[in-house]
């Protein structure tokens, strides 16, 4: 029976996460170095989001080990006018200290283009993440791991979010670096 939930839940994650775009609504968080980080300050520069949580035990640490490759292949094409915004599907456990901490495990490039975020409940990410990313958050009542999509969602200057790609397994970096071009060169 845990098997078929689980099931069932992955589908719907994958269903929500093939959704079209969306504009995301006004936000203001904390992000991991205690400073607050709204839509407002993203404004005029693409960004890249994901969901995570600093104890996950499966999808997150790969999926932040593939923004840091990105960020590396961004870097050496010269791309520097975009950000990487993660946002903590663990609000609770994931204080600003914890995603510093988290962050510090990985080798990237420039940290100052991060912005991992919390300071909000758990139930307001989950409706955040449906409503502004088609995306699936929800704990899992049998474990401390909570349940999330595995994309990587571009957002472009106005706060669009203009494509999305796997961000775990079959990551497109070539596509993800040609797609966050093509939104700089615009402006």
């Amino acid at each position: 029976m845990r098997f078929y939930s689980l099931s069932a839940l992955l589908s719907l994650v994958l269903l929500l996460s093939a959704c079209g775009s969306a504009t995301i609504d006004d936000f203001s968080y904390t992000d991991q170095r205690g400073e607050p980080v709204s839509l407002e300050d993203l404004k005029g520069t693409p960004w890249l989001a994901t969901f995570v949580f600093t104890n996950c035990n499966t999808v997150c640490p790969p999926m932040t080990f593939n923004l840091s490759d990105i960020q590396e292949e961004l870097e050496a094409d010269g791309l520097s006018d975009y950000k990487i915004v993660a946002f903590s599907v663990d609000p609770v456990v994931d204080t600003p200290e914890t995603l510093q901490n988290y962050l510090a495990q990985y080798s990237v490039p420039d940290e100052s283009k991060w912005h991992l975020l919390t300071g909000y409940t758990q139930d307001e990410i989950a409706e955040f993440a449906k409503d502004n990313f088609k995306s699936f958050v929800r704990n899992d009542p049998e474990s401390d791991q909570v349940i999330h999509g595995t994309n990587f969602y571009l957002v472009d200057q106005e706060g669009v979010v203009v494509n999305n790609y796997d961000g775990y397994d079959s990551v497109p970096v070539e596509d993800i670096k040609n797609d966050l071009r093509g939104l700089i060169e615009e402006h």
